[in-house]
C-alpha cells in the first residue's frame, strides 16, 4: 500500500510540475475573446471558424484563433444559440479581442452539445459519429413527478430502464439500471467525464439485474445536475471496463450568483381494481437547493447543491391464502415426519386477527436520504485551471421481508405469539471527490491530470426479527455487517487539434485505478446457529456423540414440522467472519485516439486501449467510427468496436448465507466464492472478463424544425457472468463422495443450497433506437414534441459453459429463470412521446410512455406468464407566478394504469403477489400526484 501511495504522489508531482509551465502559444496574429450568452454566462463548446481554421471555447468561454494577416469573415456556432458572423482585418503580429454575446435560438436545444463519444472538441448530437442523447435535467425535473436520476431517465431515455424493486433486500434501495437491454454492470457511469465507482452491493435476489453490480445513480442529487449525456454505443476502447452497452455522463452545474430551490411533495392516490382497495400512500417529499459563487474575475466558480428526501412505503400485496397455523401429528408420513393439519381458521378466530395481518408487504421501501454535491473551477496563472467536484450522501432504508408464521420453525412463539414481519434496514454511506488541473502547453496540447476517489458502504440492520436457534434468549434486532467498496482513479489525458486535411484531433493518455472491497462481519448472534453440533465419536449403539459447536454439521434443534431450526437473524443472516473479505486490485491502462476529418463531409474516429489488471491479466480493445454528411443536414454514421467487462471484486469475493423463498418454500442458501471448496467440487472455475463485440449504424438529419436520429446495433458478449441457481449436496448412503462433502460444507455454513458466480453463457443483443424532435412557434407560444423509441432483443447463443462435473445439471448452472432475467425481465420495446407547450406564464406538458411486455422469470416453463404491454400517461401544468417563483402540479400515470395481474397461481405466492414482482415494466403502485414550488433568486 505504501509503495502504491508513493507512486501516486510521484506521478502527481511530475504532472503538476509540467502543468505549472503551461502557456498558450503565441502566433503571428491572434483573434481571442470570451463567449457568453446575453445574460453574461460564459459558454463552452462554441465553434469559432474562419475557413478551415476552427477554435472552441473552453470551460471559461475563452477561445484563441491563429490566422495570417488579411481580411476574414469569422462565424460562431453553438447549438441552442443563434449563429453570428463578424468581419475583421488582421495585420501582422496583431492581437484582436473579439467577444461574443449569443442569443438563445428557441427552435433549437442548447443541450444537444455532447462531450462524450469522442476525445475531440464537443460536437452536436447530430454530428456525433455515435448516438448520444442529451437531457436538460433542470427542465425535465421541473416538468415531471420524478425526483431521482434513475426515475427521470426511465421516462425520457428510450433504451434506459430503471424501476424500484420490492422484497429484494438491499436492491430495494439501489434501483438496477439497463441500457440497450444489457445488465446494470455493462453501463459505465461518468461524472464530469470522470469514472464513477460502482455500488458495494451485489444483487443476489430475485429481481432484474440478478448477479450484477451496478452504479447507484440515485446517490447523485438531481439539484446538482446540469445535463446528462447517454452514449448508446460500446465504448470500452475509449473509457475502459463496463462500457459494453454504453456510457452515462453526468455534467454538474456551474452557474453562479443564483439561488435555486424547489420543494416537491406527492403521494400515490390510486384504486387497485384487482385488490378492490383505494390507496393514499407512498408519500414523498424532496427539498432541493443549489447556489453558485464566482471565484475571481476570471470565470472561476464553486457551485453547491443539496437534496433532502423522504419516501414512505407502499403495499400492493394480496391476501395470503395459505396455511397460517399448522398443528402436527400424531400421525406421520411414510418418511416419518409429523403430518401437518391446517388450523388457520380456528387460530384466526381465537386471536381476533385476519389473513391480511399475515400477508406480505409488496411495494416500495421506506427511504430517508440526504445528499450534497459541489463543483468548482479556479483559474490559475499560466492559463491553467484547477478544478474539483464531489458528492456526499447518506441513505437509510427499511424494506419488509417474508412473513414468519406463528408455529414456523423460524419463530419463537413466546417472543412473537402471532408470528412476525421482519425488516431489513440499510444505512448507505456514499462519498466521492475529484481534484484535477488542466491547461494548454506551449505547443498547443490540452492537458488534463486528475485524481478521483469514491467509496460506497452498506450497513445492514435487521429489525423485528430473531435468531430461532437462540430460543427465548434471542434479541429482536441485529447488526449484520455489510460490504464496502472504494475506488481511486488517476487519469492523464492529452489532446490537440491539427490543421491537417480538414481538421485532425489526436489524443492519448493513461489511467491507474486501485480498487478495494471489504465484506465486514456482523455480530455473532446475527449469523450463528447455536443448534449445530459436531461429533466426537459414537456410543455403543453406533449413534454419534454430539457436542454443541456452531461450526458443526449436525442439527440438534428441530421444529414441530421436523425441519431443522435455522440460525442467524431471520430475513437476512449476518455476514460471518468466514465470509469477511479484504481484497484489492489495480489496473493500468493506456489509450490513443484520433479523430480525422478527411473532408468537411467525412469524419473517422479511431481508438485503441490497453489495460492490465493485477488479478487476471491484460486486454486490448479497439473502436472505429465514422460520420459522412450526405448533405449539410443529412448524415450517415456507424461504428464497430471490441470491449470487455472485468469481473467486479464484489462478484469475486462476495459470500453469505441468507433465507430465500423458492415457490413459497424457505431455504437457507449460501453464496460461495469461486475459490471455495464448494466451487471446486462442482468444477466451477475462477471468474474471467466478459468479452464483447459491437457494431452500429444510423442516420441523422435536420429538416428545418424537425430533427431525427435512427440507429441500429448489435452486441455480442462472450463468457457473460451469471449468478447460478441453487445446488444442493446429499448425505444419503448412496450419494457420491462429492455430494456428501458438499452437504457437510453447506451445513457448516448454515445453508441447504449453494449458489455461485460463473462465466456461464454467450449472448447476443440487437435492436434499433430512434429519436425525433420538432419545434414550432404556435400562436403566441412555443410547441415542442419529442418522440423516442427502442426495440431490442437479447438471446443466449451456444451451449451453457458447464464443467464435466456438471453434466446433466446445466439447467441449475444457468436456469430458464436466469435466462428470462437476461432476455425479457425489462421491456424489449419502449416508446416516449413528450409534448410541451409554453405560452406566456404557462407550461403545459403531456408525456405518453409505452412499455413492452415482460415475462415472469421462473424455471417452470408452464408458469412463465407473459405480461402484456401498457401505456402510461403523465401530465403537468406549470405557472410562473412571478419571475422568481413557479408552481407545477401534475400526475405520473394519470389514468391509473397497473401491470397485468398474475393469473398463474404458482407465481402468486399463495395469492400475495397480485402484480409481477420479479419483473417490472414501470412499477405497480398506480397513479401518483404531485405539486412543486420552485424559487430562483
Amino acid at each position: 500500500m505504501k509503495r502504491k501511495f508513493k507512486i501516486h504522489i510521484f506521478v502527481m508531482s511530475i504532472s503538476i510540475l509540467l502543468l505549472q509551465n503551461v502557456a498558450f502559444s503565441q502566433n503571428t496574429s491572434i483573434i481571442q475573446g470570451v463567449v457568453k450568452n446575453t445574460s453574461g454566462q460564459v459558454l463552452s463548446g462554441a465553434s469559432i471558424q474562419s475557413g478551415k481554421k476552427i477554435a472552441t471555447s473552453d470551460e471559461k468561454g475563452i477561445y484563441h484563433l491563429s490566422l495570417s494577416p488579411g481580411e476574414y469573415s469569422i462565424s460562431i456556432n453553438l447549438i441552442g444559440f443563434q449563429d453570428q458572423k463578424k468581419k475583421i482585418t488582421l495585420s501582422e503580429n496583431q492581437v484582436i479581442n473579439l467577444d461574443w454575446a449569443l442569443s438563445t435560438d428557441t427552435t433549437s436545444n442548447l443541450n444537444n452539445v455532447v462531450v462524450i463519444g469522442s476525445r475531440a472538441a464537443p460536437r452536436t448530437s447530430l454530428t456525433s459519429p455515435v448516438p448520444v442523447d442529451v437531457f436538460d435535467i433542470k427542465k425535465i425535473a421541473s416538468l415531471g413527478a420524478q425526483t431521482t436520476v434513475g426515475q427521470i431517465l426511465n421516462y425520457v431515455a428510450p433504451s434506459f430502464t430503471s424501476t424500484s424493486q420490492s422484497l429484494g433486500d438491499g436492491t430495494d434501495e439501489v434501483d438496477p439500471i439497463s441500457l440497450r437491454g444489457l445488465g446494470p454492470d455493462q453501463v459505465l457511469v461518468l461524472v464530469n467525464g470522470k469514472r464513477r465507482y460502482t455500488s458495494a452491493l451485489v444483487n443476489v435476489n430475485g429481481t432484474f439485474g440478478k448477479g450484477t453490480v451496478g452504479t447507484d445513480l440515485n446517490a447523485i442529487p438531481v439539484a446538482a445536475i446540469d445535463r446528462i449525456e447517454v452514449l448508446r454505443d460500446g465504448a470500452a476502447a475509449q473509457y475502459g471496463s463496463d462500457a459494453v452497452a454504453g456510457v452515462i455522463n453526468i455534467i454538474l452545474k456551474h452557474n453562479v450568483n443564483q439561488f435555486n430551490a424547489s420543494v416537491t411533495a406527492g403521494e400515490y392516490a390510486t384504486r387497485a381494481k384487482a385488490l378492490n382497495e383505494t390507496f393514499h400512500d407512498g408519500q414523498s417529499n424532496q427539498i432541493a437547493l443549489n447556489y453558485g459563487i464566482p471565484l475571481t474575475s476570471k470565470g472561476g466558480y464553486i457551485n453547491f447543491s443539496g437534496s433532502f428526501d423522504y419516501r414512505k412505503p407502499t403495499n400492493r400485496g394480496g391476501i395470503y391464502t395459505g396455511s397460517i397455523y399448522n398443528a402436527y401429528g400424531p400421525d406421520k408420513t411414510a418418511a416419518g415426519a409429523l403430518v401437518a393439519h391446517d388450523q388457520t381458521d380456528s387460530f384466526l378466530n381465537a386471536t381476533g386477527t385476519s389473513r391480511r395481518d399475515y400477508s406480505l408487504i409488496v411495494g416500495q421501501s421506506r427511504i430517508r436520504s440526504g445528499q450534497f454535491a459541489y463543483n468548482a473551477s479556479l483559474p490559475l496563472s499560466n492559463n491553467a485551471t484547477l478544478y474539483s467536484f464531489g458528492t456526499f450522501g447518506y441513505r437509510n432504508g427499511l424494506a419488509a421481508g417474508f412473513y414468519r408464521y406463528p408455529n414456523d420453525t423460524r419463530n419463537i412463539p413466546s417472543i412473537y405469539p402471532l408470528g412476525y414481519m421482519p425488516y431489513i434496514g440499510t444505512s448507505i454511506y456514499d462519498k466521492s471527490i475529484a481534484v484535477g488541473i488542466k491547461g494548454k502547453t506551449n505547443n498547443g496540447w490540452n492537458v488534463d491530470f486528475s485524481n478521483t476517489y469514491g467509496q460506497n458502504q452498506f450497513e445492514y440492520h435487521v429489525q423485528n426479527s430473531l435468531n430461532a436457534s437462540m430460543g427465548t434468549n434471542s434479541p429482536t434486532s441485529f447488526n449484520n455487517g455489510g460490504p464496502k467498496f472504494s475506488q481511486n482513479t488517476v487519469n492523464l489525458d492529452l489532446n490537440r487539434d491539427f490543421d491537417w486535411l480538414s481538421g485532425v484531433n489526436l489524443a492519448f493518455g493513461g489511467e491507474y485505478r486501485y480498487e478495494h472491497y471489504q465484506l465486514i462481519a456482523g455480530d455473532a448472534n446475527s449469523y450463528t446457529n447455536y443448534g449445530l453440533a459436531d461429533s466426537v465419536g459414537v456410543n455403543a449403539n453406533g449413534t454419534p456423540i454430539l457436542v454443541l459447536d456452531p461450526n458443526g454439521s449436525y442439527n440438534t434443534l428441530f421444529g414441530r414440522d421436523g425441519n431443522p431450526v435455522p440460525g442467524g437473524s431471520q430475513v437476512f443472516s449476518g455476514f460471518r467472519p468466514a465470509n469477511a473479505a479484504n481484497a484489492t486490485r489495480s489496473a493500468v491502462a493506456g489509450y490513443a485516439d484520433a479523430a480525422v476529418n478527411f473532408t468537411k463531409k467525412f469524419l473517422v474516429d479511431g481508438a485503441i486501449r490497453y489495460e492490465n489488471y493485477s488479478d487476471f491479466g491484460s486486454t486490448l480493445n479497439g473502436k472505429l467510427s465514422f460520420l459522412y454528411k450526405l448533405t449539410e443536414n443529412l448524415s450517415l454514421r456507424g461504428s464497430g468496436s471490441t470491449g470487455f467487462r472485468a469481473p467486479s471484486l464484489q462478484q469475486i469475493y462476495y459470500a453469505n448465507t441468507a433465507t430465500q423463498f423458492t415457490n413459497g418454500v424457505a431455504y437457507e442458501v449460501g453464496t460461495f466464492t469461486n475459490g471455495s471448496r464448494a466451487a471446486k467440487l462442482l468444477g466451477i472455475p475462477s471468474l474471467k472478463p466478459e468479452k464483447s463485440k459491437s457494431v452500429s449504424a444510423g442516420v441523422t438529419g435536420r429538416f428545418g424544425k424537425f430533427t431525427a436520429t435512427v440507429d441500429g446495433y448489435f452486441t455480442r458478449v462472450n463468457d457473460r457472468i451469471v449468478y447460478t441457481d441453487q445446488f444442493s449436496g446429499s448425505n444419503a448412503a448412496g450419494a457420491s463422495a462429492a455430494d456428501q462433502e458438499l452437504y457437510q460444507i453447506l451445513a457448516q455454513a448454515g445453508a441447504q443450497k449453494a449458489q455461485f458466480f460463473a462465466n456461464a453463457i454467450n449472448t447476443e443483443t440487437k435492436g434499433i433506437d430512434a429519436v425525433f424532435s420538432y419545434t414550432e412557434h404556435l400562436g403566441k407560444g412555443t410547441f415542442r414534441a419529442d418522440l423516442s423509441g427502442t426495440i431490442s432483443q437479447t438471446q443466449k447463443v451456444g451451449p451453457v459453459h458447464a464443467s464435466e462435473l456438471l453434466k446433466g445439471k446445466e439447467s441449475t448452472y444457468f436456469s430458464p429463470a436466469s435466462l428470462i432475467y437476461l432476455t425479457n425481465a425489462v421491456p424489449k420495446q419502449k416508446l416516449n412521446l413528450g409534448l410541451n407547450y409554453n405560452i406566456s406564464k404557462w407550461i403545459f406538458f403531456v408525456r405518453n410512455n409505452y412499455f413492452g411486455g415482460v415475462t415472469e422469470p421462473v424455471t417452470t416453463v408452464a408458469n412463465q406468464q407473459f405480461y402484456n404491454p401498457r401505456w402510461v400517461t403523465d401530465v403537468s401544468i406549470g405557472y410562473q407566478i412571478i419571475k422568481e417563483a413557479k408552481v407545477t402540479i401534475g400526475s405520473n400515470n394519470v389514468f391509473n394504469v397497473y401491470p397485468e395481474t398474475i393469473n398463474i397461481a404458482a407465481n402468486s405466492n399463495s395469492g400475495q403477489f397480485v402484480y409481477p414482482r420479479a419483473t417490472s415494466q414501470f412499477g405497480f403502485n398506480g397513479r401518483y400526484v404531485f405539486a412543486r414550488v420552485e424559487l430562483s433568486l
